[in-house]
């Protein structure tokens, strides 16, 4: 899959990966995402994200998590 609207550059926010070279970082996007759960209200204040901006961020955050089975007590 392609995800073509995360970037990174090592000269902007630390190399961190960002949606389309805007200064909104994938991790950002996510932390939005459980912040405003309407994403009408997410979108009033953040025009700038698209709805594909979030979906690859999510595919891109996913990608990163391993599949092992944590004992939480």
């Amino acid at each position: 899959m392609k995800l073509d609207r995360i970037t990174s550059n090592p000269d902007r926010l630390n190399g961190q990966p960002c949606i389309r070279n805007l200064r909104r970082t994938v991790r950002r996007v996510i932390e939005l995402l459980a912040t405003y759960p309407d994403r009408q209200e997410l979108y009033q204040e953040f025009p700038e994200l698209e709805e594909e901006d979030i979906r690859q961020a999510l595919i891109f955050a996913a990608s990163y998590l391993d599949e092992q089975i944590i004992d939480y007590i």
